[in-house]
């Protein structure tokens, strides 16, 4: 039995990891054995200017925390050395970083399974959703499906009055040259 000081330890860390899982909007549990320090230094850089956490816990830290917070199915998930990378502010970030690192040649990085929004996704759920483009990418993309019909209109109307200073043009050419 542990003592008391270590016990209480433990509980900080699962309620805290608990917070984490209920807040996440993204989260991807990845088999890091294997992975270079090289690697692994360069892909939590990375993580870090995505503002998102990685961090290796103890599986039945883990185990504890997904319980409280919901996630009773991620139990199978947490068996051999597991990674955490988790986000409370990109549902996308995650997923995108992670399979970055584990699609490169020599990577022994495997995706174990993630969570979006609050619901668990497979391997295959993770690999499409790191697959979308950014969230200022599809800001841009919307603004510029908004915009089209607005220009459209205005490039309508353009030609509409440039049409008529044309033909108003060519009239008082033609009274000018019939006036001399």
């Amino acid at each position: 039995m542990p003592n008391a000081k270590v016990l209480s330890e433990k509980q900080a860390l699962v309620a805290e990891l608990t917070e984490k899982l209920k807040n996440a909007q993204g989260a991807v549990l990845v088999d890091f054995s294997g992975t270079d320090v090289a690697t692994d230094t360069q892909m939590r850089r990375a993580m870090r200017n995505a503002g998102v956490e990685y961090c290796v816990v103890k599986n039945t830290l883990t185990r504890f925390a997904a319980k409280q917070a919901g996630f009773d199915a991620l139990d199978s998930f947490l068996n051999g050395p597991t990674a955490l990378a988790i986000c409370d502010s990109d549902p996308v970030a995650p997923a995108k970083i992670i399979c970055e690192y584990a699609d490169k040649k020599d990577s022994k990085l495997e995706v174990k399974v993630g969570i979006v929004d609050g619901k668990i996704i497979d391997v295959n759920g993770v690999k499409a959703l790191a697959e979308l483009p950014s969230k200022d990418v599809l800001r841009a993309q919307v603004l510029g499906t908004m915009i089209a019909p607005i220009s459209g209109l205005a490039n309508v109307l353009n030609a509409n009055i440039r049409g008529l200073a044309v033909a108003l043009q060519a009239i008082a050419d033609k009274k000018s040259e019939g006036a001399a």
